[in-house]
């Protein structure tokens, strides 16, 4: 087996509205990459956050008193707080310079995913500027793989990735926020292993896998590499969703 994870470059600062599929498209032509059944495409959460509209300016952000109180608690600017508040469906830990939500979406994270990092701005300064993740990013990524199916008259499977911290483990990674075209869990109960054992618990976050792959091709800071091309994705190609990845609260044994 090989994988290939191939960056595309080129793509412009994406603004809100641009059409993200049609850049992508042109990308890979130019890279000089002939599209093949079963490929993939990898897309940062900012470029998709961004040509949705994602973009917050924090003197818009009028905070309430909950998010004034744990603002103190977190050292926080208590508006970045109070739209943390809004994007989340609980807080489950705070301290000076960390804030630990259940997202809207379900998974957990550090400050419901909103970040001031490469997001630049529109007018004024800079570090007014924070940019929430997508509404629906199964959504997002079933929307621009049918664009790109449509163009290339192949069946393509698309991911948007963050990057997400993890319980006992120090640093960040490349994390599954949405999915289209590709399995988020691989079942492997019941095959066998190279003794003859049959399997009885091994579930593989396959999506979470390429994800943390893709991550290391499109870096973290000044890259400029949101997009990347796969091929060779060990496993059959289906209809997939964020809520494979999500452990159900009664199964969660860290919060």
């Amino acid at each position: 087996m090989t994988l290939q994870i191939t960056p595309l470059t080129g793509l412009p600062l994406i603004q809100s509205g641009d059409p993200l599929a049609s850049f992508i498209f042109h990308s890979t032509q130019a890279a000089g990459i002939t599209l093949q059944e079963g490929d993939i495409f990898i897309l940062a959460q900012k470029i998709v956050s961004k040509a949705e509209g994602r973009l917050v300016n924090l003197c818009q952000v009028s905070p309430s008193p909950e998010a004034v109180h744990i603002a103190r608690q977190t050292e926080k600017d208590p508006r970045f707080v109070e739209l943390v508040l809004q994007e989340s469906r609980s807080i489950l830990r705070t301290r000076p310079g960390a804030l630990i939500v259940e997202h809207r979406l379900g998974f957990v994270c550090a400050n419901a995913g909103i970040d001031h990092s490469n997001v630049g701005g529109l007018d004024g300064d800079p570090d007014d500027w924070v940019l929430l993740l997508p509404l629906d990013p199964d959504g997002s990524a079933g929307n621009i793989r049918r664009e790109l199916e449509s163009s290339a008259g192949l069946g393509l499977g698309v991911m948007v990735i963050d990057t997400h911290g993890r319980a006992w483990r120090n640093g960040v990674v490349g994390a599954c926020i949405g999915l289209s075209g590709i399995p988020g869990v691989v079942d492997m109960r019941g095959r066998l292993d190279l003794f003859g054992y049959s399997l009885r618990i091994t579930q593989i976050a396959v999506a979470d896998e390429l994800a943390a792959a893709a991550s290391l091709v499109m870096g973290q800071a000044a890259e400029g590499i949101p997009v990347v091309h796969v091929r060779g994705f060990p496993y059959p190609l289906r209809e997939g969703s964020l809520t494979e990845l999500i452990r159900p609260k009664e199964q969660d044994l860290f919060r």
